[in-house]
């Protein structure tokens, strides 16, 4: 599966709640999240915690750039989290804890983030799943027009991923 996608400094999460509903996004509720990032070679692998009831597998692979990029992934359903972390952490090693509350929105096919890490602060993600190659285009420029609705500037945008934080 692909997306694309966008990070960004946002230090107002109200004004973000109050922008996406303006826009008519649907408030889908709020999320926390525990990501366990695991060593390895390519991408990124991550044991996700979705409200203690919902666990999955996650690898991605997206270039660390700024600006809207295209994000390879695969999700698989854990049912055993704990025995997962405990033999990829011996297998491999955990890499990184990042600990996020999300406040999540939906905007068609667009995912909107509005994020408080643990640590890090305030921040902004749009996710644009890509249905199909044709949608690429359209994903992608959706994605721009967020972009300048939530008044984004290129000094804003981040490049790689929380757990590249220090």
């Amino acid at each position: 599966m692909q997306n694309i996608e966008i990070k960004a400094k946002y230090p107002s999460p109200e004004k973000g709640i109050v922008l996406a509903k303006s826009l008519g996004a649907s408030d889908e509720g709020i999320l926390h999240q525990i990501d366990t990032y695991f060593n390895v070679d390519r991408g990124r692998l991550k044991l996700r915690e979705i409200n203690d009831s919902e666990f999955q597998l996650i690898h991605y692979e997206r270039p660390d750039e700024d600006g809207p990029k295209t994000s390879s992934y695969s999700i698989v359903p854990v049912p055993d989290p704990q025995a997962l972390k405990a033999v990829l952490g011996q297998a491999i090693g955990i890499w990184k804890v990042v600990e996020k509350r999300r406040q999540l929105f939906l905007y068609d096919e667009v995912r909107i983030h509005l994020d408080h890490v643990t640590g890090l602060g305030d921040f902004l993600e749009f996710e644009g799943v890509i249905q199909h190659d044709a949608s690429k285009d359209a994903t992608h420029a959706k994605v721009e027009w967020l972009v300048n609705q939530f008044g984004l500037t290129s000094q804003d945008l981040l490049s790689g991923s929380y757990s590249d934080m220090p």
